[in-house]
């Protein structure tokens, strides 16, 4: 009992020792499993101003500089270091982490190089051909100019003293290390990636910040990260945009909402205008038919005028609803962009996004008025606006005009030659016709005297005498003007009495000016035409002569005779009238 419990007592003791035994013995057995020159995991126990000691698992500590950690550790941190020496004469334990730093690096430089994966370096300086980069653990690494960027490196400051992403292309060159790396692969790569990434992961409506990159005539070109979105000029604002730099800058940081993606063509269209609400649709709460609103004129068409309302609502106006009466040619002629004017709505497409408005509409249209200010018979005097080929047009007012056709400016002179009026020319007429619906005003300047054709016709008849001025000469003959204005041909072959003698010869011998005596040859009243003879006026006065000898000699009671008669003649072959001094041709 006794001896049990004795062996009792002591069994813990005999375990307890049993236990540090077999510890000490895996320590030591784990001692002798370090290797100098090997890389081993070594743990912070105190950190001083200039020393940090690491524990490596044995008996005493190794120290390093502070200065080769680029942060300052904190005590328990684990870092890697190459066991240099386990005990030197002195007991210490001597580690280096710089040295496990450059074989931790080569390490996986190699496993970069071999598996295309990007490492990370500062370029440090420029050199012939290219630049200097550090890529760590005092390694460094070449990498030319035409690898160094996407675009072309203008001005090197733009790289220096940064940190990029490279793709080694080589660690070794003839047996002996020569680095070079590539940052515009390793660029492209990363373009790509992220350019699938958006076009995968981002859906329309998502919100993006992007940088403006250039500009055109159509929008602007918006970084997002390497690849580009488009903002439309029409995304820009729901209003009328002219130019884009009104809207954003280059170099500007920018948020926009994504409105269309194309996976296909890889085409991002962005918006600006979408992060408020579209104007149409609170529209027809605001404005609406036969309402006069106000505008500016943002833009002019050889068809009209774009004038916006708001920002975002923009209409028409056709030009031929800027003016009741005159006839714009060119929108220029009344307005020019930024004009504020008034005009009417006179309808609306919600969907179309389309307001037709007019100018006219504001303002009373005279041709309402026009038959109580203008009525028919009325006498006026106004200025020629303007002068055609068959007439010409008289300013009544502002934009009103009537038309005088060239057969209304004289009763005797249809059609004949110019109508003689110029431009700015104060002359009289008479309102002769008023058609409202069809916008014509008639006007004339003969009706503003008798017709002389009718006076004409109660005073003439065939064979009546008439004397009168050469207006003109043609081939076939002479017009001549009698008082009141009547005009009548002559033709050539009723200038000559006797069919020997010759017309063209003695349609010579006449010129404009002259002064004619004939006779009413023929007649066409409804026509207002009228032939003279000078022949036949000629043996008129030739049988009057007759007559008179005649009468003479019966009551002298003396014997007619012709030759009597012939001697009456002058010798130039004219008649001479008893009653004037001129001379008739024959």
């Amino acid at each position: 009992m006794a001896e049990k419990e004795v062996a009792s007592d002591t069994s813990p003791v005999k375990d307890g020792e049993n236990i540090q035994t077999q510890l000490q013995e895996e320590y030591l057995k784990s001692l002798e499993q370090l290797e100098e020159g090997q890389l081993v995991e070594g743990r912070v126990i105190q950190v001083t101003a200039d020393q940090v000691f690491i524990d490596v698992g044995y008996k005493s500590e190794g120290k390093i500089p502070l200065t080769e950690f680029s942060e300052i550790p904190n005590i328990g941190d684990t870092v890697p270091v190459i066991l240099i020496t386990k005990e030197n004469k002195h007991g210490e334990v001597i580690v280096s982490k710089q040295k496990a730093d450059a074989k931790i690096f080569w390490k996986n430089l190699r496993q970069a190089f071999a598996e295309k994966r990007p490492v990370e370096g500062t370029v440090e300086k420029q050199v012939k051909g290219g630049f200097d980069v550090h890529l760590g653990a005092e390694v460094h690494a070449f990498l030319p100019v035409s690898q160094a960027d996407i675009q072309k490196v203008d001005k090197s400051e733009k790289i220096l003293n940064q940190k990029f992403n490279f793709y080694v292309e080589r660690l070794y060159s003839d047996g002996k290390i020569n680095i070079v790396v590539n940052r515009r692969k390793c660029m492209e790569d990363e373009l790509v990636r992220r350019r699938n990434d958006f076009f995968e992961n981002t859906p329309i409506g998502s919100d993006v910040t992007g940088t403006v990159k250039s500009f055109t005539s159509f929008g602007a070109f918006i970084d997002l990260g390497g690849f580009d979105g488009l903002l439309h000029i029409n995304d820009m604002s729901w209003g009328h945009v002219t130019r884009p730099k009104d809207f954003v800058k280059k170099g500007q940081e920018i948020k926009l909402k994504v409105i269309r993606i194309d996976r296909e063509e890889k085409r991002i269209n962005l918006s600006l205008k979408h992060y408020t609400d579209d104007p149409w649709i609170h529209f027809e709460e605001k404005y609406h038919v036969n309402d006069i609103v106000k505008g500016k004129v943002t833009k002019l068409t050889d068809f009209g005028a774009f004038i916006e309302l708001e920002e975002g609502i923009e209409g028409l106006a056709h030009i031929s609803e800027f003016s009741w009466v005159k006839k714009i040619q060119k929108p220029s002629d009344l307005l020019k962009p930024n004009d504020v004017v008034e005009c009417m709505i006179l309808g609306y497409d919600l969907q179309a996004g389309r307001v037709s408005l007019g100018l006219k509409q504001v303002k009373d249209n005279p041709w309402d008025s026009v038959k109580e200010k203008f009525p028919v018979g009325k006498r006026i005097k106004r200025k020629v606006a303007k002068v055609t080929n068959v007439g010409a047009f008289i300013e009544l007012e502002d934009g009103l005009d009537g038309f005088l056709h060239m057969d209304d400016i004289s009763w005797t002179r249809k059609g004949k030659g110019q109508s003689g009026l110029t431009v700015g020319q104060e002359i009289e007429v008479m309102v002769i016709s008023v058609d409202a619906e069809n916008r014509n005003i008639k006007l004339g300047i003969k009706q503003l005297s008798e017709d002389p054709w009718k006076e004409f016709l109660d005073s003439h008849k065939s064979g009546s005498p008439v004397e009168g001025e050469v207006v003109s000469i043609t081939d076939f003959g002479v017009f001549l003007r009698i008082p009141g204005g009547i005009e009548g041909l002559i033709h050539k072959t009723n200038l000559v009495e006797n069919r020997e003698e010759d017309p063209d010869e003695a349609l010579k011998k006449i010129k404009v000016g002259d002064k004619l005596k004939a006779i009413v040859l023929e007649i066409q009243s409804d026509k207002q035409k009228v032939a003279f003879s000078i022949r036949d006026y000629q043996k008129r006065m030739q049988r009057d002569e007759m007559s008179r000898y005649m009468a003479k000699e019966e009551a002298s009671d003396s014997t007619y005779t012709l030759g009597a008669v012939l001697k009456s003649k002058s010798g130039d072959g004219s008649v001479k009238d008893s009653s004037s001094d001129s001379a008739v041709a024959g």
